[in-house]
């Protein structure tokens, strides 16, 4: 398989090596140094591309890749209020692009027995629900995709919750937002070399409960981008991570 990798930072960088060691072959990478490069002609050199560059520049690589007509996987969060967009432009194109706030199996395994624990936790009402979400300093956006990914599951799963708000918090402090009770804080932290610590916590005047997802390094999330690669050979359409994995029992 030809991969166009469209950013080429710590992440990027990681990926190329995981692709190689996987059999294939890195035909462009594209950074903020090269963005002249990012042609239709260099990118039909590519079989698939992988995305993970910063929220200013993931529009104009999925348009650029559905001009091209090569699929895209996308693994920069911080652009979903343009997903319906996007989405109409792939269908109606005839493209490819799969999403995801984070390509990690293990992460893929939290957000699925997160959404069975948030419908366990109806039956329990007297515990409420937070999530923290820590990451390293040089993360832009806030709260973390995943962090979203995870809130949303929660609301899905708890009848009592609606929607979720965000407070950007210094390491060592404590949250100030003032939470409805419909409302799921999302707590974010920003700390030196963390790759990503997600924690779910129901608590209650008895105890905490706390389910947690703590990244060691971020190798995890590039396989998991090199596999999507791979799983959207020969489809056509708009598709998240999650039609990747089958988590039925």
């Amino acid at each position: 398989m030809k991969i166009a990798l469209l950013g080429y930072g710590k992440m990027g960088r990681i990926i190329e090596k995981i692709a190689i060691d996987r059999k294939n072959e890195i035909v462009l990478k594209i950074d903020e140094n090269n963005a002249h490069e990012l042609t239709t002609e260099n990118l039909k050199k590519a079989d698939v591309a992988i995305e993970f560059s910063i929220p200013d520049t993931v529009l104009g690589h999925i348009d650029a890749c559905f001009k091209a007509n090569v699929p895209i996987v996308v693994g920069t969060t911080g652009w979903y209020g343009h997903l319906q967009r996007i989405k109409d432009d792939c269908v109606d194109g005839g493209h490819t692009l799969l999403y995801a706030s984070n390509f990690s199996v293990g992460v893929n395994v939290f957000f699925h027995v997160n959404k069975i624990l948030a419908k366990l936790m109806n039956n329990y009402p007297y515990y409420d629900v937070q999530v923290e979400e820590i990451h390293h300093t040089q993360k832009l956006d806030s709260p973390s995709g995943t962090a979203i990914t995870i809130a949303e599951g929660i609301i899905d799963g708890l009848a009592d919750k609606k929607e979720w708000v965000n407070e950007l918090v210094d390491a060592g402090a404590s949250a100030q937002e003032v939470v409805k009770p419909d409302q799921v804080l999302i707590e974010s932290l920003r700390v030196e070399n963390v790759p990503g610590t997600h924690t779910v916590i129901y608590d209650s005047e008895v105890d905490t409960i706390e389910f947690k997802h703590t990244a060691h390094n971020r190798n995890g999330f590039a396989l998991g981008a090199v596999l999507a690669a791979e799983w959207v050979q020969g489809k056509k359409g708009f598709y998240s991570v999650k039609d990747m994995f089958n988590f039925s029992l």
